[in-house]
């Protein structure tokens, strides 16, 4: 009997295929007591599990092709330093000794507890890598108890979609081999690790479909399509049909879509517009030249601290933002400050707060550790004569903010004079506007800054008062709210107005259904995951600014949530 099932959307395409489902990725364990005589034999029983998984782990490594994103590699030397841990390598052992307890117990134990505090953090993204450390525990797990997780061989001459409850980022470097055309699972979201790297393989996903591996028969055919985020079970002759046909159109549509790479965004009546990309670490820049974007909007420099014990140094940030820097060849390379909160377990040593991301985190951060920040800022400053370098501030808010970091730039500047370490001395400073009242003095911020760059992740859930990662209010999370719309607008005004370039480098940027609304709105400059680039140039070829100005204003005012799908579907011309 044929059924839908609707989860999150994690990479766009079509995909018609039989289902195979892997093995439950959690694995149910014992608990019994050990006579104080086995205890030591229980400890090496722990240690040879771990240091099986971490040869797994390195092994699969070794495998990654070379043509293959740069996260993956990035994603398994994730899961190699929380296997390293001692949170997750020592006190397990703790919890043997004490309570006499399995090796398989004691470790589900402490990944509870590592979830519990996991939970009890604010911000959506960092608290989405609990699924990191379960992950990686689960694999632990497996070795344990004699069954080492694998993804089953796809069949040969026939298209198979991979049903799981959950993935982990190592599993997904096995898509090369297995050639599994899509996957979908019961866990996960949009921000996680293992959506990320589908989105960058192009393997249509959905994920957060709950009870699809209880629902979902072994080899039942499935259809997946990724943009709406549905799943369609044992479909009947007709429904097949009418998504064979909607697949080759995406195929035909993304084959097509390849020719843009070396055409000028610019309009049918003229105006040009400028495409950037979002980058997180100098391994990402192949992408971007394969994408064709005409520069670095946001480098998420913040990922350059992540997943290690202690800081950056001075030299090594240098260097990363150097070569990015050399890669662009003149193009504008925006490297946004450190963007980390208290939620997250820093080196430094901030603790959490009871609402982080309210707390201390981004620039307040920096300018709370102005050593901590002058040293990224030294480290900017000495790469920007290898390119052209902008400077990004994150989450202002107050101008005693700006003046601030201003004034520390500005003796940054004189400590590398003094020195006799070159530097761009014009270098721009641009701030993000991400918090309502920023966007409510934009014009003010704009005279001050020398471009404007607005993250509209942050600014949509501080507007509307939303966590977009708590299912409960999940669906009041809405780009297309008249009061976010406007927000946007007026900056881009104010910056108009004060001869400010204005950009957006939030998911709205990405979104090629939105590329002709944020037109409307004035917007000339945006800033994206690479893999959306030219989508969203095809949309800006097609548009007319008159049309998508006037087509753009019934939003602005539009209160009937019912109403904006016919607006939106008028804009694009679907109508």
């Amino acid at each position: 009997m044929s059924f839908t099932l609707h989860g999150i959307g994690a990479s766009s395409g079509i995909a018609i295929g039989r289902a195979h489902l892997a093995s439950p990725s959690r694995v149910e364990v014992a608990h019994y007591s050990l006579p104080e005589n086995k205890i030591d034999s229980e400890l090496k029983r722990f240690d040879d599990a771990v240091e099986q998984t971490r040869t797994e782990l390195r092994t699969v490594r070794s495998q990654i092709p070379a043509s293959a994103p740069a996260e993956l590699p990035a994603f398994l030397d994730m899961h190699l330093l929380i296997l390293d841990d001692n949170m997750i390598d020592e006190e397990p052992k703790r919890l043997i000794r004490e309570q006499r307890c399995n090796a398989e117990w004691a470790l589900t134990q402490q990944m509870e507890a590592l979830v519990a505090r996991f939970e009890e953090i604010e911000d959506p993204y960092l608290r989405s890598r609990q699924e990191d450390v379960v992950q990686v525990v689960q694999r632990v797990i497996k070795v344990l108890v004699g069954h080492p997780g694998q993804l089953p061989a796809g069949t040969d001459g026939e298209e198979c979609v991979l049903v799981s409850h959950e993935l982990t980022p190592a599993d997904m470097i096995q898509f090369k081999s297995t050639r599994f055309a899509a996957f979908i699972t019961d866990l996960g979201g949009a921000t996680s690790h293992t959506a990320i790297m589908a989105r960058s393989l192009g393997i249509p996903s959905v994920m957060a479909l709950h009870q699809a591996r209880s629902l979902i028969k072994d080899h039942e055919w499935i259809i997946v399509d990724g943009r709406e985020g549905v799943v369609i079970v044992d479909p009947d002759e007709k429904i097949l049909e009418e998504y064979r046909h909607r697949q080759a159109a995406w195929i035909k549509a993304t084959e097509k879509l390849k020719k843009l790479k070396t055409s000028r965004a610019k309009t049918l009546d003229g105006t040009n517009v400028e495409l950037f990309a979002n980058i997180e670490l100098p391994q990402d820049m192949p992408a971007v030249l394969e994408s064709g974007a005409q520069g670095i909007g946001l480098f998420r420099s913040e990922f350059l601290f992540l997943n290690r014990d202690d800081l950056p140094t001075e030299d090594e940030q240098f260097e990363a933002y150097k070569i990015v820097a050399e890669t662009m060849e003149g193009k504008p390379v925006t490297v946004r400050t450190l963007d980390l909160g208290a939620d997250k377990q820093a080196p430094w040593g901030h603790t959490v707060a009871d609402n982080p991301a309210l707390g201390l985190r981004a620039i307040r951060l920096c300018l709370a550790e102005p050593r901590l920040f002058e040293t990224q800022l030294r480290a900017i400053l000495r790469a920007s004569v290898f390119g052209k370098v902008r400077i990004l501030i994150p989450m202002l808010g107050n101008f005693g903010e700006l003046r601030a970091t201003l004034q520390l730039i500005a003796a940054t500047k004189e400590n590398l004079r003094a020195e006799g370490i070159r530097f761009d001395e014009r270098i721009p400073v641009g701030g993000m506007i991400e918090v309502p009242a920023a966007a409510l003095l934009a014009e003010q911020f704009a005279k001050q800054l020398d471009f404007l760059s607005i993250g509209t992740n942050d600014l949509i859930q501080y507007t509307l008062a939303i966590d977009r990662a708590d299912d409960a209010v999940a669906h009041l999370y809405d780009p297309l709210h008249p009061a976010v719309l406007s927000l946007i607008q007026h900056t881009i005004r104010s910056g108009q107005k004060a001869g400010k370039p204005v950009s957006v480098c939030g998911e709205m940027a990405g979104d090629s259904q939105l590329t002709r609304l944020l037109l409307g709105l004035g917007l000339r400059h945006f800033s994206m995951q690479p893999a959306s680039i030219l989508a969203v140039k095809h949309q800006i070829l097609g548009s007319m600014i008159d049309e998508v100005t006037d087509l753009a204003i019934p939003l602005l005012k539009n209160t009937d949530a019912e109403k904006t799908t016919s607006l939106l579907n008028k804009l694009n011309g679907k109508t």
